[in-house]
């Protein structure tokens, strides 16, 4: 083991999840790459670093960190870092290396003492040297605060984050219970907190530490899926993260629900934890819910009568079921509609848009995703719009979604239909539901059959399940749907029936093959060549989904191949490299989280703004138009023209995605879809994924592979297990 010193000078590559960095290291006028986990760390950092040297096959010569620390940040480093932090108002970089040059280790005392002294240095008048020195003094507690917190491994910025939160109660905090940060910052995950306690010295049991560790549990829980976990799931994840036995674990659940951080509630004959916020979230998406199921008196001959004017001033046909769920729509405040592709959905909603529209109501469509509220208003003939667009999104604070619309300045109108409703998340619903009126009519849309949504939740297929709503099912597919195979094999595959893979179809393929760059090989040929012209579509149009993130055929390896064929290097279009992934102009790229504040503009062909807006969602799919080096920003040009400009720091919300998983498709419709398959996981190599990945194509589905894992796909119906307790808040009594 060997151990240096020096400053940060560039951080390479930072992975937020795990805290993998890749940074360079000035030691001694030399720059060392190293590489390590460092939950926090800024450019302009000193730091003592323990580890070994290696040779990567690649990437040559590395410096590998077992443990690093800050330095004292007495040293001249750090005096100058904090000068030209932004700290001191006018004193930059530069004009800070100056003052440390000429003062040295006596520059606080010159600025505090004498600081008409400043005026000596070039660039700095007698009236600027008072400035420095006063602000100096008003911020004397800030920087002695930000020291102290450097000592502990804090970012510059994140310390002048927490001395604005706790002022001069940052001392006792950081000594007694750093995980409070934790609790009451956002930026500052469980394992800041605890890299922090571990330097400060706190102990492993300590009750803080626990307590911080079941709320981070539940935090993650929240991110695979999960609003709440059974109690034993909960003791057995938070006893692995924090390596201490069950004991210490669950006797603070008692505490925590009495001061309802966490909400304890028997379920399904076991005992069940929340963080708080998702239970009130549930209980109250219940009660609304709850709220809008009311009945209207209105015969069935007048809804038939109006509904065979309707059918012959369009031309649509309604069957039974179809005319049941319009009659369900006009006597009930809240309906579900679910079916598989080709039921008749559409003409369901479009014959309930017109009813309703007879009547002189006012209509709201929505949908979860861009290319869903696109996809809703082509087949309606009426405008549709994001959720999100519709509650009038406002960025909010800290990164959390704020809307305009709730229950304070409510949706006015007679009734909202929302589609795709498999993708939305409880903290959507709860939203949307906040800015319904009582009485206006709610009728959800969609396929339980889908996988459920990215974020918390098993809302549709909760509501569903709890009996406690109106739910017509549409199972008949139609003629023209059922001349589809891509239709009529989706439906094989969700009531497992052997689907024939002799390629005598029109529209449903199976490519037999067994090696993964062979089946890449087919991949990119049928993307640049033989189903643009099959489809009517663009190569990009053609979309590549795969079932994992990870392997030979998963999306990081899938993405680096395909953008060297179909959007090869030019000396034309300029590039970024971030991290492992190279972007260049021309590519196909995906937003990879919810970002509420990040701004878009629509423009003219001139290039003059003409519409602004908040927000840019999980899963929206763009194409980078320019990278600017001299401005540091890639601009991206999402649907509907909205673009946006990613500063470079920024580009990890950003990933390639000539390929995407299935998940990242929901509630997304492509011209034709490839699907390259070979073995994976059992957990996700499901029925579920595979019907879901099917019925994205309108035109052309491919599947390149092995036919062996496709039928294992298509009879496997287990499912990963998401813990919800919707179903029974809307069972329960409330």
């Amino acid at each position: 083991m060997e151990t240096i010193t020096g400053y940060v000078d560039h951080i390479v590559f930072r992975n937020n999840d795990n805290g993998y960095t890749v940074l360079n290291l000035v030691c001694d006028g030399e720059e060392i790459t190293c590489t390590g986990i460092f939950h926090e760390i800024s450019e302009g950092e000193t730091i003592e670093a323990e580890g070994e040297y290696t040779t990567h096959p690649a990437y040559g010569d590395q410096f590998r960190v077992k443990s690093f620390e800050s330095k004292a940040p007495e040293d001249l480093v750090s005096i100058e870092r904090y000068l030209g932090s932004g700290a001191i108002k006018g004193v930059g970089a530069a004009l800070a290396a100056r003052i440390v040059k000429r003062f040295r280790e006596d520059t606080f005392r010159i600025i505090e003492e004498e600081p008409e002294r400043l005026a000596e240095i070039k660039g700095i008048s007698e009236r600027k040297a008072r400035e420095i020195a006063q602000q100096t003094e008003e911020k004397k507690e800030l920087r002695q605060a930000m020291i102290f917190l450097q000592k502990y491994g804090i970012s510059l910025t994140l310390a002048v984050k927490i001395y604005q939160t706790y002022g001069m109660d940052v001392y006792r905090i950081i000594q007694e219970n750093p995980y409070k940060l934790a609790d009451d910052m956002s930026g500052v995950g469980f394992k800041i907190a605890d890299e922090i306690a571990r330097r400060v010295g706190i102990h492993t049991d300590s009750d803080f530490r626990i307590r911080s560790g079941i709320l981070y549990s539940l935090q993650q829980a929240a991110g695979e899926g999960h609003t709440c976990l059974p109690k034993e799931v909960l003791t057995r994840r938070t006893c692995a993260l924090l390596e201490v036995e069950p004991e210490y674990v669950e006797k603070h659940y008692m505490d925590m629900g009495m001061e309802r951080k966490i909400i304890l509630k028997e379920m399904k004959d076991d005992l069940y934890v929340y963080a708080a916020s998702y239970y009130y979230m549930e209980a109250n998406t219940a009660s609304m819910l709850k709220a809008l199921n009311v009945s209207y008196d209105v015969s069935d001959t007048a809804i038939e009568n109006k509904v065979h004017r309707i059918e012959e001033d369009t031309g649509m046909e309604l069957d039974d079921m179809q005319m049941t769920a319009v009659k369900e729509a006009v006597k009930n405040g809240l309906l579900v509609i679910t079916g598989g592709p080709g039921t008749g959905k559409t003409t369901t909603i479009n014959t309930i848009i017109r009813y309703f529209e007879s009547e002189g109501m006012d209509i709201f469509l929505a949908a979860p995703t861009g290319r869903a509220a696109k996809r809703m208003s082509e087949t309606t003939g009426f405008e549709a719009r994001t959720i999100h667009r519709m509650l009038e999104l406002n960025g909010g604070m800290e990164g959390s979604a704020g809307f305009e619309k709730n229950e304070k300045n409510p949706l006015e109108t007679d009734v909202i239909i929302i589609d795709e409703m498999s993708m939305v998340d409880i903290t959507l619903m709860h939203s949307l539901l906040k800015a319904i009126m009582y009485g206006t009519r709610l009728i959800l849309v969609g396929d339980a059959n889908q996988l459920p949504s990215v974020g918390p939740g098993c809302v549709l297929k909760d509501i569903i399940d709890s009996g406690t709503c109106n739910v017509v099912k549409l199972t008949r597919i139609f003629r023209q749907a059922s001349q589809s195979d891509i239709v009529v094999n989706a439906h094989k595959i969700n009531r497992g029936e052997t689907v024939v893979l002799d390629n005598k179809s029109r529209d449903f393929f199976f490519l037999k093959r067994h090696d993964a760059d062979v089946i890449i090989s087919v991949c990119i040929q049928l993307i640049s060549q033989k189903l643009p012209k099959y489809v009517e579509a663009q190569p990009f149009d053609i979309q590549v989904l795969t079932p994992m993130r990870k392997g030979l055929l998963g999306v990081e390896r899938l993405n680096s191949i395909l953008q060297h064929y179909l959007n090869p290097a030019d000396k034309e279009k300029k590039e970024k490299e971030h991290g492992a992934v190279v972007f260049r102009e021309g590519d196909k790229v995906m937003q990879t989280k919810n970002n509420y504040q990040i701004q878009w503009e629509i423009r003219s062909r001139y290039g003059i703004p003409i519409e602004k807006g908040m927000g840019v969602f999980n899963g929206d799919m763009g194409i980078v138009k320019e990278i600017n080096a001299f401005s540091e920003t890639l601009s991206v040009e999402f649907e509907e023209g909205k673009i946006v400009e990613y500063p470079f720091k920024q580009l990890d919300e950003l990933e390639l995605a000539y390929a995407i998983t299935v998940h990242k498709a929901q509630g997304s419709e492509y011209p034709a879809v490839v699907i390259p398959l070979l073995g994976g996981p059992r957990m996700l190599m499901n029925r579920n994924l595979l019907y879901t990945a099917v019925t994205r194509a309108k035109k052309c589905v491919t599947i390149v592979g092995d036919d062996t894992a496709f039928y294992e796909m298509a009879a496997n119906v287990s499912e990963q297990k998401r813990y919800s307790g919707l179903k029974e808040q809307l069972q329960g009594e409330n």
